[in-house]
């Protein structure tokens, strides 16, 4: 037996099947005693806990008691550099970018200060059970190699890349169309692929990028097909009009990006809330993803994502956070707006639903699906572990379950990181203690960085 083999007891939850696409109680197992086996960093086996302690008695075993097992959480949209502007009083999108992003990015010119908010924001996402994250950068180089060295410190599977803008942008943030696939190129060679960690090319959105950037961006994907591409689409109304203002040449916004090779398999789309039936037809044949930010869209006032209409047409559909533009570090809290602003739009979702577009949903988007988001056997052992009565209100609520999903639903809607009652990251255990408790252990790179 492997020396590097541990045993986690507790309750199971393995959301084996796309639950949009079959009933969301089927697409789930559940077991009441449950374990995960871990070997190397990978998931070697998910079964009863009485069976896989006969066949593995010298497992070193952490038992969760009642707590809940489930892939870690995957975060497909975020911007590192505006952690410490997240909340900041909300105005529209343009006025947002003015007023908080772009001052606060110039300050990512500094490696010191581009590293120390990289520690900060991915171990704030660790405590949220978070353990992927997809993030765009600044126009920094230093900024890119800042995050992927404080992912590689963590050994988190993240991707990220530089963001990329030429106009309509402070000069300290404006590249041009030669530097912007220069300069992503080379990132790309030093980082790509490099451990757990994938390079997005990522133009920030069309309106910051000119015809000509966009085609240099679509041309070194198509030099790095394996590559991911991340940018915005439709996130407000007054912005679709900005667009069709800046490419009068074009027929929609999709068009800015799919006219300069920038649509496909891979490419990843934060929002695409006002998009037209033609829009969502070619968004589907094209195999991209539609990335589902709830917390900012209802934050900054943009619009109300039809998920349930992006699902029955089969799109690809992830979720995230949008920190800072999105109003939290969590992904149970994402869920909650996202059930609350599907009720909006005349669907309830399924805890299923909104546990597996946290996990298998936006690693599928992240076109990671074989790797993370799952209990499957033989991926990474990426774990989140909740606490299902983790505040006094949850627990009054939980307690009057009558089936797992009843347990559940109370946690996504009211639950935080003291819901967390530990993360796993390739199976080493990244816990954060609660506020004020310094009792359990704590991995020194998220103490360090939080101040604990």
């Amino acid at each position: 037996m492997s020396e590097t083999e541990t045993l986690l007891l507790g309750q199971v939850l393995d959301i084996h099947t796309d639950p949009f696409a079959t009933a969301p109680e089927a697409a789930a197992r559940h077991e009441r005693h449950g374990a995960v086996l871990i070997r190397n960093g990978l998931i070697a086996a998910t079964g009863p806990a009485e069976a896989l302690r006969a066949a593995h008695p010298r497992a070193r075993m952490i038992d969760h008691g009642a707590g809940l097992i489930l892939p870690g959480f995957v975060d497909a949209h975020a911007h590192y550099p505006q952690t410490a502007i997240i909340a900041s009083w909300g105005k529209r999108l343009i006025d947002w970018l003015d007023s908080y992003t772009y001052p606060e990015e110039m300050r990512f010119s500094d490696p010191a200060h581009a590293g120390a908010i990289a520690a900060r924001h991915l171990d704030l996402l660790l405590a949220h059970g978070t353990t992927s994250v997809a993030s765009f950068c600044t126009i920094h180089p230093a900024s890119v190699t800042a995050f992927f060295e404080a992912a590689a410190a963590r050994n988190m599977a993240v991707v990220a890349g530089r963001t990329c803008m030429d106009r309509n942008a402070p000069a300290g943030l404006c590249d041009d169309a030669r530097s912007a696939h220069d300069e992503s190129a080379a990132l790309i060679g030093a980082w790509h692929n490099r451990g757990r960690a994938r390079y997005a090319i990522t133009p920030r959105f069309s309106p910051t990028s000119t015809p000509e950037q966009l085609e240099a961006l679509g041309a070194l994907w198509a030099a790095h097909p394996d590559c991911l591409m991340q940018t915005h689409l439709s996130e407000q109304e007054d912005e679709v009009a900005w667009v069709r203002a800046l490419y009068p040449d074009r027929r929609d916004y999709l068009d800015t990006y799919e006219a300069h090779g920038l649509l496909g398999p891979g490419a990843m789309f934060g929002h695409a809330i006002w998009l037209s039936d033609d829009e969502h037809a070619r968004l589907h044949d094209s195999g991209a993803a539609l990335i589902h930010c709830p917390t900012s869209n209802t934050f900054i006032g943009s619009g109300l994502f039809d998920t349930a209409r992006a699902k029955r047409e089969g799109q690809v559909v992830g979720l995230a956070t949008d920190t800072g533009g999105g109003s939290s570090f969590s992904m149970l809290r994402t869920m909650a707006s996202a059930y609350e602003v599907a009720q909006l739009r005349g669907s309830a979702l399924h805890p299923a639903q909104l546990l597996w577009l946290a996990t298998a949903g936006s690693a599928r988007a992240l076109r990671a699906e074989a790797r993370i988001g799952t209990l499957e056997t033989g991926t990474e052992a990426d774990l989140a572990v909740l606490d299902l009565a983790s505040t006094p209100a949850i627990a009054q609520r939980a307690a009057r379950a009558e089936t797992v999903w009843e347990a559940v639903f109370p946690t996504i809607m009211m639950g935080d990181d003291r819901a967390i009652a530990a993360t796993y990251v390739a199976g080493q255990c990244m816990q954060v203690p609660e506020a004020g408790d310094h009792s359990r252990k704590v991995n020194p790179l998220i103490a360090d960085s939080l101040g604990l």
